[in-house]
């Protein structure tokens, strides 16, 4: 005899199953949400501290837009001591002047537009990547830190032009010998390089060469 189905058991399991199964699917989704919302907790914090670090990549980015009008200003003054007669030299160092800052004026955006590119697209996923959200939190505390930043605006004068020439006074004594020995030895090198220019005389003419002696005549034969 076949057993005939209870239709009140079908519906109960039928119930039950239906009640695991929206139980497990809300379980998964209260599961996920702590992960989906740590994630875009770690990419607010990132780009937070990308934040607070901005003036110093536009520092680095500044610095090195500075490096080559550095070196042409360097260059500059050479030629000026050297070769502008002294009555023009003044005229001349402020149309050197104002190119410098035309170049300076152009080139700055250039470098800090492209930090700002290249630290979005490199730094922060490097940030995101090797420190935790904890550790994020940490680091954006101890930037964020009253002290630090009273440490940070102190420095110029802690470690500031006057500690600057403190230390250049002390070790003088020493130098200064060091420096006059590669200052001679380059004066010469590029003196004789020169022809002589540098010290204002030609070179002496190498001496002939010296021309074999005679021999002496033979004594007469006694008769």
């Amino acid at each position: 005899m076949i057993p005939q189905l209870d239709c009140t058991d079908i519906k109960g399991t039928t119930m039950k199953f239906t009640q695991l199964a929206l139980a497990t699917a809300l379980t998964g989704s209260l599961l996920a949400m702590p992960l989906s919302a740590s994630a875009q907790s770690k990419k607010e914090l990132v780009q937070k501290l990308m934040v607070t670090q901005q003036p110093l990549i536009d520092n680095a980015a500044q610095n090195l837009a500075e490096q080559p009008a550095r070196q042409l200003v360097g260059g500059a003054k050479q030629v000026l001591s050297q070769a502008v007669p002294p009555e023009k030299r003044e005229a001349t160092a402020k149309q050197v002047d104002a190119e410098i800052k035309k170049y300076l004026d152009g080139a700055v955006p250039l470098f800090k537009a492209s930090a700002n590119k290249l630290s979005a697209a490199s730094v922060a996923p490097a940030l995101e990547e090797k420190f935790s959200e904890d550790e994020l939190k940490q680091l954006i505390t101890i930037l964020d830190s009253a002290v630090l930043k009273k440490y940070q605006a102190a420095l110029p004068d802690l470690i500031g032009s006057s500690f600057l020439e403190k230390v250049v006074l002390d070790v003088r004594p020493q130098l200064d010998p060091k420096l006059q020995t590669v200052q001679n030895n380059l004066r010469a090198i590029l003196d004789t390089a020169s022809g002589g220019k540098l010290s204002g005389q030609a070179p002496a003419p190498a001496p002939a060469p010296a021309k074999a002696a005679k021999p002496a005549p033979k004594p007469a034969a006694s008769k």
